[in-house]
């Protein structure tokens, strides 16, 4: 029975490997920066839950932590990039209006 899991595993495994390729194709193409914020997210949020896949069919606790730290960064890498292009969009507003752009 142990081995159906594990193979299940695997599979699930595979399953995100496919999903984030679809994000990264996302992150390319998306038309919009929202769409590629959100693929950026999706992506590490995908490998956040491989290495809890991975946790388990290892069998090695510190790929907890390491999803920990993994997930944390990713949240912090969307905020940073969101700041970023909310900064340069208001900044391009304000240069179309014809004033000075004034950036936080």
């Amino acid at each position: 029975m142990m081995d159906f899991y594990a193979r299940l595993l695997w599979v699930a495994l595979g399953v995100l490997a496919l999903l984030i390729l679809g994000c990264i194709f996302r992150a390319v193409r998306g038309p919009k920066v929202a769409d590629r914020l959100v693929a950026v997210n999706m992506m590490t949020t995908l490998v956040t839950i491989g290495i809890c896949i991975l946790t388990f069919l290892l069998g090695e606790g510190y790929l907890a932590d390491v999803a920990l730290i993994f997930s944390l960064l990713g949240c912090l890498a969307v905020v940073v990039l969101t700041r970023i292009f909310l900064s340069l969009s208001q900044q391009k507003e304000s240069t179309r209006k014809g004033g000075v752009a004034h950036v936080e």
